[in-house]
């Protein structure tokens, strides 16, 4: 099977093809395709794959040949062909980042990638880009499957189901990481529970962890100790928790903490985009300078990165920070994702996973059209929403206004219109003030103009 990744020059793709690596059954992906604008990036990834896989031979129990890997900056032939499309893309790079996090914390507003104003200029660029490569897999490779990991991934998955159908799926690893928690502390192993979970991507909770038909997590909720000693534990309190009586996906802190979560970005000095892009300069040239050690510096540094993730909701009241769960720092989990549903729809091997799809009335509340995020059974036809608990009025509520702006922020990139851009924005729960939603889209077209000067 043809793999191609989209931003195969990122630098979460050795996490991909380490799970290709541990793929033994005989129908597996046997050519991996990476597809990047930047071809200097794309030459460092080589190496590290290529270190990745000669390490990997010195294993038991591994195929007898990993993958061919090829580059290229050609999307079309990269796309040609493919039975799987991994999309991974970044557009504006990590200095785009940086700006959806300073053009809101500069004006009082909080400054994260997917989440709040960030995410909405964000999907303003990105989704443009995404139409036209979807356009390309119509075209080129009609009967692949994509799997989307490009943020903001609810938007984006819906954004190219518009184009492709129900073949795009939207993959994240951070329901899987609350709901693998929560089985842990309760005791179980994930795999012998009915997770009943339900939102948006980056905007979910976990109201529900069943093991014969009981509900496991008020139990969950009620032991102090187990609760404070998880993440979601550490970033809400165990008060809040059983207020709420659900687990909230980690990204929810910037919804139900958003002031403390703005003075602590604003007192740090650099924002997580500042940090990845010195940190990314410094290891794409490392390897560019000693290829010998492109495998090594690669590890360190991913360790460092996951390490580090979130780190400003961790900060406690007297400026420490409680360091990440060891299992969290050495991290992954979307590349599992990713295979389990490769080999659900290429082998036919059932799996439950949650994921991004069109939810067919799976959220009470939304449109059947709507993109979710929700537990799914896979299989060769593809994945299934399964039925969830509907959402409590809170929770649906703010569902509905997020999902709202995603719809407006696709029209608005696809129409390059400037008063829906507008909309979109202000219409945000994060944004507080139409005047400061025009103020976001002027600032977009005077910092990335390449991307926002087009706006009508």
């Amino acid at each position: 099977m043809k793999l191609v990744i989209l931003g195969g020059g990122g630098f979460r793709v050795p996490l991909v093809h380490g799970a290709l690596l541990r793929d033994t059954a005989d129908r597996r992906v046997t050519e991996v395709v990476l597809h990047d604008t930047d071809l200097a990036r794309l030459d460092v990834m080589r190496r590290v794959l290529a270190a990745q896989a000669a390490q990997a031979a010195d294993g038991p129990g591994l195929p007898a040949a990993p993958p061919t890997v090829t580059a290229t900056t050609d999307l079309d032939a990269a796309l040609a062909g493919a039975d799987f499309v991994f999309s991974a893309m970044r557009v504006g790079g990590l200095e785009g980042r940086t700006a959806d996090e300073r053009i809101a914390l500069d004006l009082g507003l909080l400054g994260q990638e997917t989440t709040g104003p960030g995410g909405v200029g964000y999907g303003l660029r990105t989704v443009p880009v995404a139409l036209d490569v979807a356009t390309r897999i119509r075209e080129l490779a009609p009967d692949a499957w994509v799997i989307n990991f490009t943020n903001p991934a609810g938007l984006v998955t819906q954004a190219m189901q518009s184009v492709l159908g129900d073949r795009v799926v939207g993959i994240c690893d951070s329901p899987l990481g609350l709901a693998k928690r929560a089985a842990g502390a309760l005791g179980h192993d994930l795999d012998d529970l009915e997770i009943d979970y339900a939102g948006l991507n980056h905007l979910g909770w976990l109201t529900a962890l069943r093991r014969d038909g009981r509900d496991l997590l008020p139990d969950l909720l009620a032991d102090e100790t187990a609760l404070a000693a998880i993440e979601e534990g550490h970033l809400f309190g165990p008060d809040w928790l059983r207020t709420l009586g659900s687990l909230p996906n980690e990204y929810l802190y910037y919804y139900y903490f958003t002031r403390d979560a703005i003075g602590q970005i604003t007192a740090a000095p650099q924002t997580r985009g500042e940090y990845l892009l010195d940190q990314q300069a410094a290891f794409y040239a490392g390897v560019a300078g000693a290829p010998d050690e492109a495998w090594q510096r690669w590890d360190a540094v991913r360790r460092e990165r996951n390490a580090t993730y979130m780190q400003e909701t961790r900060e406690t009241d007297d400026g420490e920070a409680h360091e990440r769960a060891e299992a969290d720092v050495e991290g992954g989990g979307y590349e599992g994702v990713a295979l389990a549903l490769m080999a659900a729809i290429a082998r036919d091997e059932p799996a439950r996973l949650i994921l991004n799809v069109r939810g067919g009335g799976a959220v009470a509340g939304l449109p059947d059209d709507a993109v979710v995020e929700v537990p799914c059974r896979v299989d060769a036809r593809g994945p299934v929403p399964v039925a969830v608990s509907p959402l409590p009025g809170h929770a649906l509520g703010l569902v509905q206004q997020v999902k709202a702006v995603d719809e407006l922020v696709i029209r608005a990139a696809a129409e390059q219109s400037r008063s829906l851009a507008v909309e979109a924005f202000a219409l945000h729960p994060l944004v507080d003030s139409v005047t400061v939603a025009r103020q976001l889209v002027t600032a977009y077209e005077r910092r990335l103009p390449d991307f926002y000067a087009s706006l009508g």
